[in-house]
């Protein structure tokens, strides 16, 4: 069933309010996760020029086969591990 209309409402006022005061720069990016029923997203990103200096999520091919599920702790594990490794080979 989809969301009501007053939860959309809420969220992007959480949202508002979080963005507020939160901002990355490219010597400390903002970290975005994004985790949905099935999969988690995440992703580095440089406020200042407005892009996304790394990402990784649990549909990568380097994580997909070692986990059952990416909706899972282990696949958020190997998210962070995998956002990590790349966020420190592009310094």
């Amino acid at each position: 069933m989809g969301k009501t209309a007053e939860e959309r409402i809420a969220r992007l006022r959480r949202h508002r309010r979080v963005r507020k005061k939160v901002s990355g720069t490219a010597g400390k990016p903002r970290l975005s996760v994004f985790r949905s029923t099935n999969h988690i997203y995440a992703q580095l990103i440089d406020d200042v020029k407005g892009t996304t200096l790394v990402s990784a999520s649990s549909l990568d091919s380097e994580i997909k086969p070692k986990i059952g599920s990416g909706g899972n702790i282990e696949a958020a594990k190997q998210v962070g591990a995998l956002v990590a490794k790349r966020a420190l080979e592009k310094k």
